[in-house]
Formats: C-alpha cells, sequence, structure tokens
C-alpha cells in the first residue's frame, strides 16, 4: 500500500455535481486516511445555478461553502495543513479562493490553513463561457509565488480518444472535448481533454483508466480503482 499524507482532506464536486455523489469518493479515501479526517464541502445544484438562475455567481456561492468546510477541518486538526481534493470545475473555483483576490466582490484570507491542492480533470484552459470566467481570473492573478505557497497537482486520464471518424463513443467524446477546445481529436477522460488540465507550475499527472463523470458502475476518479491511480500525489 503506497504511503500517503495524513492531512485532512477536504473534497469539492465539479460543477453541477453535488455533495452526496462523493461518498463513494471518502469512503475510497478512508482506505488510506482515518475517516474523520475526510470531509465533503457540502456544495448542492443550487450553489452551481441560483435562484434566481445566476451560474456566474456560482464560484462565490461553492467558495464560501468551501471555506467553511475548510475552516471547520483545520479547526478539528489544528496545524496539519487542508489538503483540498477537488474534481472537474471545482479545481478553478478552488484555485480562485487559494489566489485570495477579489473575485466579484468576494476574498478569503486562507491564512496558512490549506496546503495542497489536488485536481482531478480540471481544465484549466478552456472557452466555455462560465469557466473562461475562473480561468481568465487565474491566470490574471497566477504567479510563481503562488506555487511557493501552494503545492498544486492536476490529474486528468487520457482513457479515451475523441473522433468523428470512430465509433460512438470517440464521436461523443470529440464533441465533448470541442466543447473546452478547439479540437475535438484528442485523448482525455471522456469529458474533458487532458491538455486543458496540464497547468505551468504544478506538477501534471496523466492517468490511464478513468472516466470524468461521477455516475454508477463507471471508473470515474472517485471509485476505488480510480483513486489507486492518484492517491501517491495526495
Amino acid at each position: 500500500m503506497a504511503e500517503v499524507r495524513q492531512n485532512p482532506v477536504v473534497i469539492i464536486p465539479g460543477v453541477l455535481f453535488w455533495d452526496s455523489l462523493y461518498e463513494v469518493m471518502r469512503e475510497a479515501l478512508s482506505t488510506w486516511i482515518p475517516a474523520e479526517k475526510i470531509a465533503i464541502a457540502p456544495v448542492n445544484l443550487l450553489d452551481w445555478i441560483g435562484f434566481p438562475p445566476s451560474p456566474e455567481r456560482s464560484t462565490n456561492r461553492v467558495m464560501a461553502v468551501l471555506d467553511r468546510t475548510v475552516r471547520t477541518m483545520a479547526s478539528r486538526f489544528p496545524g496539519e495543513p487542508v489538503t483540498i481534493v477537488a474534481h472537474s470545475g471545482g479545481g478553478t473555483v478552488a484555485m480562485v479562493y487559494l489566489l485570495e483576490r477579489p473575485f466579484q466582490g468576494d476574498v478569503y484570507a486562507v491564512n496558512g490553513l490549506v496546503g495542497r491542492l489536488v485536481t482531478l480533470g480540471t481544465p484549466f484552459h478552456t472557452h466555455e463561457h462560465f469557466a473562461k470566467i475562473k480561468t481568465d481570473f487565474i491566470f490574471k492573478h497566477l504567479g510563481p509565488e503562488f506555487f511557493q505557497k501552494y503545492q498544486i497537482v492536476s490529474v486528468v486520464s487520457n482513457q479515451y480518444k475523441g473522433s468523428l471518424d470512430g465509433g460512438m463513443i470517440e464521436k461523443m467524446c470529440y464533441m465533448f472535448y470541442r466543447g473546452v477546445t478547439d479540437d475535438g481529436n484528442l485523448a482525455g477522460d471522456g469529458v474533458v481533454p487532458a491538455r486543458s488540465c496540464f497547468l505551468d507550475g504544478a506538477e501534471n499527472v496523466t492517468i490511464p483508466e478513468c472516466e470524468h463523470l461521477p455516475a454508477p458502475h463507471t471508473k470515474w476518479y472517485g471509485t476505488k480503482d480510480g483513486v489507486e491511480q492518484w492517491i501517491e500525489w495526495l
């Protein structure tokens, strides 16, 4: 069994996903880390959509939930920097949070409570409108000092190739990848092309057999088989 850091962990759901979907990830992680040291930020679908609908403010709502969860875990385990594990678009929310710069009026003082961020299938390079609000902000403020303060690991699978000349799965992957970048003829996790997750300054890790969506009966990043592929970077 791999030797794994024992820092407290906060899991952030991906965009349009909610906390209960990540119980399988918490259970898988508890093989290596005591379950009481693993928390899922209680994000719900309304946090992402808003009422009335305001998806452009989703980052602000989710950051508020993340901050409360990080502070709760930090108070339970004083002196142990929290590791954030963020799936999909939750990873860019975490980056905005850690930058400690005003984003649409909101800013948080992390004050050393977090030491590490592991993103799972998080596209840092995208032309999707609402995701680009976050990534434009990130690249505006991101500098070398950020990576001296936090250890960032970007994990992505390259299991599925997108192609209009392939079968149904390849065609679907092509369309998903084109929704993120200008090229669908790429390898990725079935929803996000791998190269869109590569971030200069981070430790970029490509794993072979993971799917993006946290759906039943799939080997996505949060299942036992998925976690085993990236746990050493936790």
